[in-house]
């Protein structure tokens, strides 16, 4: 690979983005999901059982203990951690200085906080995905606040860090669809179902649901050779097949994203895959080359192609593609068993390990090599010192990223050695590496199941409370939310899915409308126009489960299925119980403290953000930094003279005569003439046999 300056930036800045859309989304949900009178209040988490800070810390690694040092309860403390990653976050978009290693482990930390007392809410892949890529960040980004010098030969270790995490997200996440035995991907008909049944659908995905089985069946292959074989690319030596992989990867994860809302996801992704890139493929650079150089560039395009083709017959092969031209169309099936896969799996996964360490070696010797090469013993012996510290980093992160990955295939993971075992045990509360593998199964086969709660006054008439976000209204479109994640419509997804025995934060949600409680409303609907019960908390509520299924005519049609939770009513035993036995009973109020002027400012903030939709608040946040970083941009800009500058044989001065005004040559012969260094008369033998280009 060339130099990686560009690609280094550009990950930066786009992690920053990512972590800015992430502390954003979670701050304007804040008092719904974790506050005082919220579903799950957040400080139900936090047991102060006499420890000391240091225990505390280390048994729940959050910075929310220190909150009642600066008289600050739990949902203070998490609004201010959050608010503190939104202003970290912005300012490494805006400023290139604060792209710093110190401002990214202070982003992880922040993060890490709120995730220890997320619960449900926050146990999401992409959580875990954005701990992890946020820690190794720690490693990619320069120290500039400790003004660390310009050398950066380690940069080929640290991004390979990044390569090896998109590895194991993409190839797990492509073996767990055939591991987990789901007839929906062994039949290749997974996406007939995926785009209506999926959580918070796009309207795009309205019409993909609409294409030919055919055309489906055939783009489940396609997922599966992008999420399998493709990722093996990304060590190839040749730099082409590379680039491949990044053009397969980009552009599985931009479909996914224009047919369905999954939050932030898919563009971390897109910023893990920038580790495969190079200054040279970013500013479309294109070198003369010697005839060898240009002999070794047509063994690799050929070896590039030959490596295309051998994937294209292994897909003809294994999955039956046969072309019909009467009925033009292109029929699919897999042509292997679950057993012959399992097989494969087993030899798979020990020669990607071992792949893994073998560019892993390569990337710390060819670094060791330029960092040898550097001149002068002080400068030599600090690059060496820098690679020694983040070769051990490299192979310590790989070595535990390890037991994770080997948990998609039993027999290579019972193999790790116990040693790396208890390393991984030791970190594991920190996110540091982390198991993957998404839509395992396809759910919703049938129909999407759906839960509507409904409310009353007298247990007779009974009104439909709609969702913001998730499908309710038959005529309603699937909105466009992403990059912002309503975690309540997320989970209502996951309830529907069975019992309400299984998601007992439903219980607490069911109170808190009882109750009438604000904040929780906020999340189902801002405006209380469109929220039945305004003026007035419900009565009795209830919920109801449908079978959600696209319609040609309107958007959606449903089919009643059962009752999914009785109606109750505030003071009911029956939910009464139910909250008890869970832990979600309302405890005794906290005693209100004396407001400090911290708390005085975060009310001041919620007061004026309550009424703004959280896509509404990330989008004007990015779209801020954008129009800051482009005017700095523009500002920045060298003149335009300064673009052209002179061929090597023509000197600058001469240039800039030819196109100066007559009387301007003038004014600077009469300048030069009275030049007090001018050279004496006495050297005219002298200067005069120098050549008119070099007496200029």
């Amino acid at each position: 690979m060339g130099t990686l300056t560009c690609p280094r930036h550009m990950f930066l800045w786009g992690l920053s983005a990512v972590f800015l859309f992430a502390f954003a989304s979670l701050y304007v949900q804040i008092p719904g999901l974790y506050g005082n009178e919220g579903i799950l209040p957040a400080r139900y988490q936090m047991r102060f059982t006499g420890k000391t800070l240091l225990e505390l810390l280390r048994d729940s690694p959050t910075l929310l203990w220190l909150g009642p040092r600066l008289g600050l309860n739990t949902q203070q403390g998490m609004e201010l951690i959050c608010l503190l990653g939104v202003l970290l976050s912005f300012g490494a978009m805006v400023m290139n200085p604060l792209r710093d290693s110190l401002v990214f482990f202070c982003l992880w930390a922040l993060y890490l906080s709120v995730y220890q007392v997320g619960q449900v809410f926050l146990y999401f892949q992409w959580d875990s995905l954005l701990l992890e890529v946020g820690f190794l960040t720690v490693l990619v980004a320069p120290l500039n606040l400790l003004r660390q010098t310009p050398s950066r030969h380690h940069d080929a270790i640290t991004f390979w860090l990044i390569r090896w995490l998109l590895f194991r997200l993409m190839f797990a996440s492509g073996v767990v669809k055939l591991t987990s035995r789901c007839p929906t991907w062994w039949g290749l008909t997974a996406l007939t179902y995926h785009y209506e049944t999926q959580c918070i659908p796009t309207p795009l995905a309205w019409y993909a649901h609409q294409l030919p089985v055919w055309f489906q069946k055939l783009s489940v292959v396609a997922t599966f050779i992008i999420e399998i074989p493709a990722p093996f690319l990304l060590f190839s030596p040749i730099r082409s097949l590379r680039l491949g992989a990044f053009y397969l990867q980009v552009l599985l994860q931009i479909l996914i994203i224009l047919t369905g809302n999954y939050n932030f996801f898919n563009l971390l992704t897109i910023i893990l895959c920038f580790s495969l890139l190079d200054d040279d493929h970013i500013n479309f650079c294109k070198q003369t080359t010697s005839w060898s150089q240009a002999a070794l560039s047509w063994t690799a395009f050929l070896i590039a192609l030959t490596v295309y083709v051998f994937v294209a017959y292994w897909a003809t092969v294994y999955f039956g593609l046969e072309i019909n031209w009467e009925k033009k169309s292109l029929s699919s099936k897999t042509e292997f068993t679950y057993y012959q896969f399992n097989g494969f799996l087993k030899t798979v996964i020990a020669s990607s390990i071992w792949l893994g360490l073998l560019s892993l070696f390569w990337e710390v010797v060819t670094t060791m090599l330029r960092c040898a090469s550097v001149q002068g013993i002080f400068w030599k012996l600090l690059s060496i010192a820098q690679w020694a510290i983040f070769a051990s980093a490299a192979a310590t992160m790989f070595a535990i990223s390890l037991v994770p990955y080997t948990y998609i295939e039993y027999e290579s993971s019972s193999s790790i050695w116990p040693s790396v075992r208890k390393a991984y045990g030791t970190v594991e509360r920190y996110q540091l590496v982390n198991s993957y593998g998404l839509f395992r199964r396809m759910t919703g086969v049938g129909g999407r199941p759906e839960v509507v709660i409904e409310g009353s006054m007298d247990k007779n008439s009974w009104t439909e409370i709609e969702f913001m976000y998730k499908p309710g209204n038959l005529s309603s479109p699937p909105p466009f939310v992403a990059p912002h994640q309503p975690r309540l419509d997320w989970q209502m997804w996951f309830a529907a899915l069975g019992p309400h025995s299984r998601s007992p934060w439903f219980y607490s949600l069911v109170h808190r409308l009882l109750q009438g409680k604000r904040d929780v409303i906020a999340l189902i609907q801002l405006e209380e126009s469109r929220y039945p019960f305004g003026k007035q908390p419900p009565a009795f509520i209830r919920a109801h489960l449908y079978k959600y299924c696209s319609h040609p005519q309107q958007w959606w049609r449903r089919q009643f299925v059962e009752e999914f939770f009785p109606a109750v009513y505030l003071g009911d035993p029956v939910l009464d119980s139910l909250l008890s036995q869970h832990g979600l009973k309302d405890k005794v109020q906290m005693r209100e403290r004396p407001e400090t002027l911290v708390p005085r400012v975060l009310r001041l903030i919620r007061e004026h953000v309550r009424t703004l939709s959280g896509p509404l608040v990330l989008w004007s946040l990015f779209s801020t930094a954008v129009a800051i970083c482009l005017v700095k941009g523009l500002f920045s800009m060298p003149p335009r003279d300064s673009k052209c500058e002179p061929s090597p044989t023509e000197p600058k001065s001469r240039k800039t005569e030819d196109t100066a005004p007559p009387g301007a040559q003038g004014d600077k012969l009469q300048k030069d003439s009275e030049s007090p260094h001018r050279p004496a008369e006495g050297d005219g033998g002298k200067n005069s046999q120098r050549s008119p280009r070099k007496q200029k």
